[in-house]
């Protein structure tokens, strides 16, 4: 199966996005579909030994939309249709306005003048032929799929207040004989037009925006690379660059790809991948991300990935992946827009037949005329459709820019409903390596410090590698030599320099271990606090008593107390002993843990919880979090983690601030907060306005919706959906 993010064009409406999916789940080995009006992509799971993209194009464009899937030229194609689209509905709007404005002014004062219908008629025309073109050409299109959208109710309103009024142009006697005053609408067939289209026009204006995030981060990745040949280093398109190819990157620039630095030395600003604000330094043998930043040296840089393969790319296609998904929300809206359309032209029908069964006024017909038309008009089910994923773009894409990456809607939604959060220890809650915290010295440290590092150098053990990174600057540390060096399993390492005997490792295995009852007071301290403690010694006794941890992160404890201010329960598991799981989870505020926690013992704490009626989150890095992550209803991973922990996971944190915890909390529950205000205002608007324009307010009053008022109405419904949808922006 192959997954995949293709742009559709062409649509108009959210029943277009149903239309298509619906399309496309229809086909043969299409695993899954999912259409968002909002970002105008397809997300696609395909079998392509069933059925291959070109296929799949010519039903989508058979049902009267197109479909882009040429991976090279996807972005540019899609850039390029959406700004001839925008150029184009801008153009439409501004004719239409300009025959509008006169097609209104001119009907509203000078209805009785003699023959001014001819005058109305030749106003309106520009504005139905080309303003208004594409209502028609879709409408009919729509017809021949026996379907419908918001299309066909604009070309239906318009195109019945049109032909009306051009009867009564054209035969104003044979209506005057039948006793009906000849009363014309051009004005509500243009204005209409003239309405809805510069409402597409705010629309597609706010939409953009909605997407900006997206857009900021395929900008990070550079369209040019310097590739080193024979001749010298030629610019050359990253498209046609191949893993292996030599890549130099001179000051200032973009990494154009993954790789690994063959030569050179520099500081590279990785701060959009990981939001670290420090500069890592890199040389020989360094990784480096394609769209980090080259801020000093020159590099020279060996292609491990590619085009689609970088990390970059990978995030740019989770973001597109999680803004076109669906979440459980937009599913009632979903369903009412396959209907809505077929309903709005029944309940049209139902209103013209009202009017002329039970109004026995003057011109039942225009009042029945006016209202069927009103209804159409007014019931368009774009905010509706809008409702939800411009909301999830926004969200989706903010949480992108701070550095949070959500894989579906689904998990977006999820996460603002968390009422327990499970934390992992190591590389969670801490630095997830070892580090030497503490030092007692009992022999000078000026002359045993470089053979303790030389010595722990040479070693594979994790807490060896602590040692040898503290004493890592040590001077001396070249003028030493190993003379023998043993590994003795379960004990330490013995070695001989210019013939002295030197151990390292537990007490029981230092030639004499006595020492004074302060250091015993501090060891006695530091097992307590669960730190482990490593022995230095020679033939006269213990040289130096070293202290290592597992760091906690600094942003631990501020984050689980904003967790908790958020209602959230937090526990953490380990598999350390009990000693430093109290230890941690003190330091950091947390009441509750777990200590010597194997996998499935993670997996089933998480279950038990859930037993418990709570929704939980996981957060976790490593391999042996996997199972817990894929048992919780919320799974965070640790980006610094491991790459399993980040498939499993729904969500990923690109660092390793825990606050960004908090955020993507705080973020989800505003989504989703946002998503039920569109839906409530979209559903209201409907309730309130259809009864509306269908007249129930005439017996009252004798007040009647224009249809070009209604139109209006319309229009400003679904931009004020997606502006309310774009504060989250700015939260």
């Amino acid at each position: 199966m192959i997954k995949c993010v293709l742009p559709v064009l062409e649509m108009s409406c959210a029943v277009c996005a149903n239309n298509v999916e619906t399309t496309v789940k229809k086909l043969p080995g299409v695993l899954s579909a999912t259409v968002n009006f909002a970002s105008e992509n397809l997300v696609l799971t395909y079998d392509p030994s069933a059925i291959t993209l070109e296929e799949i194009a010519a039903a989508v464009e058979a049902a009267g939309y197109g479909l882009v899937i040429s991976e090279e030229e996807k972005e540019k194609q899609r850039e390029a249709a959406a700004t001839r689209h925008y150029k184009s509905l801008r153009n439409r709007v501004v004719v239409a306005w300009i025959f509008a404005l006169p097609l209104m002014t001119i009907s509203m004062g000078c209805m009785h003048t003699p023959h001014i219908e001819w005058l109305l008629l030749l106003l309106t025309l520009p504005i139905l032929l080309y303003s208004g073109r594409d209502f028609y050409i879709h409408a009919w299109k729509q017809l021949q799929q026996h379907s419908a959208n918001m299309d066909t109710l604009v070309a239906l309103s318009t195109g019945v207040a049109f032909l009306f009024s051009l009867a009564m142009t054209l035969f104003p006697q044979y209506w005057n004989s039948r006793g009906i005053e000849t009363h014309v609408y051009y004005e509500a067939s243009g204005m209409i037009i003239a309405f809805v289209l510069i409402g597409k026009l705010m629309e597609e204006r706010a939409k953009r925006n909605t997407s900006s995030a997206l857009k900021s981060l395929m900008n990070l990745q550079p369209q040019t690379a310097l590739k080193i040949t024979e001749e010298g280093p030629q610019e050359v398109h990253i498209a046609t660059l191949k893993r292996g190819d030599r890549i130099l990157v001179r000051p200032g620039e973009k990494v154009a790809v993954d790789g690994v630095v063959v030569h050179g030395e520099s500081f590279v600003d990785e701060s959009m991948i990981n939001g670290e604000p420090i500069p890592a330094g890199k040389a020989q043998g360094d990784s480096v991300l394609a769209g980090t930043i080259n801020r000093d040296g020159a590099l020279t840089i060996e292609a491990q990935a590619v085009g689609a393969q970088t990390l970059l790319a990978q995030i740019v296609r989770q973001v597109q992946e999680a803004q076109g998904s669906k979440a459980p929300a937009q599913r009632l809206a979903d369903r009412v827009s396959r209907r809505f359309v077929p309903t709005i032209i029944i309940l049209a029908c139902l209103t013209f037949a009202g009017w002329q069964c039970f109004y026995s006024g003057d011109n039942v017909l225009a009042h029945s005329l006016l209202t069927a038309v009103s209804v159409l008009v007014i019931a368009c089910p774009c905010a509706l459709g809008l409702a939800t994923p411009t909301a999830l773009m926004v969200g989706i894409g903010k949480a992108a820019g701070e550095h949070i990456l959500i894989k579906d809607a689904v998990a977006l939604e999820k996460m603002g409903q968390i009422d327990c959060m499970v934390l992992d220890k190591t590389g969670t809650l801490t630095q997830g390596r070892p580090e030497v915290v503490d030092v007692v010295w009992l022999q000078p440290e000026e002359q045993y410090a470089a053979p303790l590092v030389v010595a722990e150098e040479q070693s594979q053990h994790p807490l060896a590698k602590a040692i040898a990174k503290h004493w890592e600057s040590h001077a001396a540390t070249r003028s030493v030599t190993i003379d023998r060096y043993e590994n003795v399993s379960g004990k330490g390492i013995e070695f001989e320099i210019q013939g002295e005997t030197l151990r390292i490792g537990n007490r029981t295995f230092m030639t004499a271990s006595s020492i004074g009852s302060d250091t015993e007071t501090r060891i006695a301290t530091w097992q307590s606090e669960g730190k482990s403690i490593v022995f230095y010694g020679n033939h006269k006794g213990i040289i130096a008593i070293i202290a290592i941890a597992d760091k906690i992160k600094e942003s631990s404890h501020e984050a689980v107390a904003r967790l908790q201010q958020l209602g959230i329960e937090v526990y953490m598991l380990t598999g350390d002993d009990s000693p430093t799981a109290r230890t941690v989870a003190g330091a950091v505020g947390i009441s509750r843990f777990k200590a010597n926690a194997l996998p499935q013992d993670k997996e089933d704490f998480v279950r038990t919880l859930q037993g418990e009626g709570k929704t939980v989150a996981m957060v976790g890095d490593g391999i042996n979090d996997s199972q817990a992550l894929a048992r919780a209803d919320v799974s965070i991973a640790m980006g610094q983690g491991t790459d399993i922990a980040m498939q499993v996971a729904m969500v990923t944190l690109m660092n390793s601030d825990l606050n960004l915890l908090t955020r993507a909390v705080v973020l989800s529950r505003s989504t989703m907060r946002i998503v039920r205000e569109n839906l409530f205002w979209a559903f209201i608007y409907n309730v309130v306005c259809i009864p509306v324009a269908a007249g129930v307010l005439f017996p009252v009053n004798g007040w009647l919706l224009n249809p070009m008022w209604a139109s209006a109405a319309m229009a400003f419904s679904s931009v004020s959906v997606v502006l309310n949808s774009l504060r989250l922006k700015w939260k």
